[in-house]
């Protein structure tokens, strides 16, 4: 599977669960963007900050995110030492090269951008999951499988024993979502 460089900028309208937008800035090893959403009687904001090494594996995250709470931030880190968040060792998140945001749809491009897809191939992908309410920490466990891929578009089987879920996942020739069903739409 073949990859196209990253647009500038990007952005998805939430739907289903969620209502809200996302928007991301991308440059070489570096991908910002900012999340509003309601979901129920819930209301967040959470803007992010991921740096990836040049094989696309993640090397650290910033975070930040508003409720009627008040605000939050965490920092991760992933060393050849494992993950520390918020300067903590966290062993539990062992095996985890991605980090994923709940709040997201653009952290589901990492592994996309990092592993040697072909079509039928399949990969255990756990991810470091940040929720998007208070920004905990806990251990995703995902599996993507190829199933169709041409020069505009791939198609992922995506699963996720974590939470019991699964689709088929949309992205462009850049490697970023297009389709999340029931998540979000891109939409520029």
């Amino acid at each position: 599977m073949k990859l196209t460089a990253l647009p500038v900028a990007a952005s998805w309208t939430h739907t289903g669960v969620r209502t809200g937008f996302e928007v991301l800035f991308a440059s070489a090893g570096r991908l910002r963007g900012r999340t509003s959403a309601r979901e129920g009687d819930l209301l967040w904001y959470v803007g992010y900050d991921i740096t990836v090494d040049a094989d696309w594996t993640t090397e650290s995250v910033h975070a930040v995110n508003s409720t009627a709470d008040g605000d939050h931030e965490v920092v991760l880190r992933r060393t050849p030492d494992g993950w520390t968040v918020d300067g903590t060792a966290r062993p539990d998140l062992d095996g985890c090269l991605d980090v994923d945001f709940e709040s997201s749809a653009v952290t589901n491009t990492l592994p996309i951008h990092r592993l040697p897809f072909e079509v039928g191939t399949s990969y255990e992908v756990p991810a470091a999951f940040v929720r998007a309410e208070d920004l905990t920490v806990t251990r995703l466990e995902q599996r993507y499988t190829l199933t169709s891929s041409d020069e505009q578009r791939h198609v992922f089987h995506y699963e996720s024993s974590t939470f019991d879920f699964e689709c088929e996942l949309t992205y462009d020739a850049a490697g970023l979502v297009l389709d999340y069903p029931g998540i979000a739409v891109r939409d520029r």
